[in-house]
């Protein structure tokens, strides 16, 4: 009988994605406990400890027994939860907590993504990228339903994936004039077709729209919007520039195997996020001397790994799938590898000989 599992999700659609990835490559059965979080917890963060008092009680799903084999877990508000849970076993359940570990002698597996910077340990796997599921039936089902429109745009076609701000980047009107500049610069001819997303700031969306030539397209974001453009014209396009403040539009467009350029949009630092960064650069646990006492302050002391939000844009282009907005686009490729089955193979031999 295989493991009884649980998957403790937060709100993070992003997050709950990489971890409905791991346990659909597991091939276990699972329960997924999806968690409500109380107003003050939402946007705040709550101080990092085995804790359900961060949560909405009657709005999450039942955290009791019979309590699980195995927790799935990604983010720190799940996280908080899943190791609660872990003590409310007795210490049972066996936690895997994906991205930035913590409390790293509590987790059974620390399955780390490439941003952050995490020595090697027995219970640590280090992943090359970002664990993401590329839909390819919704792909299909999108480039058939615009493949009408797409067709008579004129080629090379470029998809423009534009982001927005979130910390420490600042993608503002500036930011949006330096990448219509350099977009215009490097792919001239064909049609360059910008979809704004999310997180695109409203003054963002007016200039684009404000700036938009003849041979330009614009898509604005719209919530539940039936006709977004955005997976068809991944699929149709060309090659595909992205702002490099959105990890997971990288992802996609490197998955599918598309020429990539990422834009450097600008950052901005608080002042006590940069001591925060001057103090991770030189207790970096992987670095340097000291490295025990380095490893006890994240393991078991108050420190956070460092975390290096440049390192997984560096390592595509190291790869060859992807440039810097302005150089030559690499040539198409066959997409990059599917790390999920080697996170569940780790897993599976949690529980080898049970």
């Amino acid at each position: 009988m295989p493991p009884l599992t649980w998957l403790v999700l937060g709100d993070k659609i992003g997050d709950n994605a990489q971890v409905e990835l791991i346990a659909d490559a597991l091939g276990w059965p699972f329960e997924r406990k999806s968690l409500v979080f109380l107003p003050q917890f939402r946007t705040g963060k709550p101080r990092f400890r085995p804790t359900l008092s961060h949560l909405d009680r009657d709005l999450s799903a039942a955290l009791e027994a019979p309590w699980p084999d195995l927790i799935i877990t990604i983010g720190r508000r799940p996280s908080m939860a899943a190791l609660a849970v872990r003590e409310l076993s007795g210490n049972r359940s066996r936690v895997v907590m994906i991205g930035r570990p913590r409390r790293l002698p509590e987790l059974a597996l620390g399955v780390v993504t490439p941003q952050y910077s995490v020595p090697a340990a027995d219970n640590v796997m280090h992943l090359d990228y970002p664990l993401m599921k590329i839909d390819t039936d919704a792909i299909l089902a999108e480039k058939s339903a615009h493949a009408a429109s797409m067709s008579r745009l004129p080629r090379p076609l470029t998809a423009v994936l534009v982001g927005g701000s979130t910390s420490p980047f600042v993608l503002d009107v500036g930011a949006a004039k330096q990448l219509l500049a350099q977009t215009r610069k490097c792919c001239v001819g064909g049609t360059n077709y910008l979809s704004t997303s999310r997180r695109t700031d409203a003054a963002v969306v007016d200039y684009l729209a404000d700036t938009m030539r003849e041979d330009e397209r614009l898509y604005r974001w719209q919530p539940d919007d039936p006709d977004n453009p955005y997976l068809g014209l991944l699929a149709h396009a060309d090659r595909v520039v992205v702002t490099c403040d959105s990890i997971s539009m990288m992802m996609e467009a490197a998955r599918l195997g598309k020429p990539l350029a990422i834009f450097e949009v600008p950052t901005l630092f608080t002042p006590s996020q940069k001591t925060r960064r001057r103090m991770a650069r030189a207790l970096d646990p992987t670095v340097g001397g000291n490295k025990r006492f380095k490893r006890w302050l994240y393991t078991a002391g108050p420190m956070s790994f460092p975390r290096d939000l440049g390192r997984m844009q560096r390592a595509l282009v190291a790869e060859g799938v992807a440039v810097a907005l302005g150089a030559p686009f690499p040539p198409p490729h066959a997409g990059l590898p599917n790390e999920s089955q080697a996170v569940a193979a780790r897993i599976r031999a949690l529980f080898h000989g049970q």
